[in-house]
């Protein structure tokens, strides 16, 4: 994956936004102003921070010890970097992008979760 279908992957979701809290190299993708994914998209290796079941953490970072490693300046625990233009699949970087949206949006107030009809 590169960085422009990193960049159009994570707005694709509803109510997505990019913001810049951090610079303007540092892209963070919000959902109702809560961060699902962060990323400086010039970086090479391209990498991102996603948010993750704590289980699936081990076992993805088990599964792919120098792709998935725990989360740069983040709580270990819960988030993940990602190498987006490595050796995974598109396919797995996508649903690991989908995976932090919809974790970030179980978090969210019901009303809000019913809004961006993910209940």
């Amino acid at each position: 994956m590169n960085p422009r279908e990193l960049r159009a992957f994570c707005l694709a979701f509803d109510e997505a936004v990019e913001d810049f809290p951090f610079g303007p190299e540092f892209s963070v993708f919000k959902v109702l102003g809560k961060m699902f994914a962060l990323t400086a998209l010039d970086a090479r290796p391209l990498t991102v921070n996603l948010k993750c079941d704590p289980d699936d953490a081990v076992r993805l970072r088990a599964g792919h010890p120098d792709l998935i490693v725990p989360g740069w300046h983040m709580n270990k625990r819960h988030w993940n970097t990602v190498t987006a233009d490595g050796g995974l699949p598109d396919r797995l970087v996508r649903e690991l992008v989908e995976d932090s949206y919809d974790l970030v949006v179980a978090g969210l107030p019901r009303a809000e979760r019913l809004r961006l009809d993910r209940p």
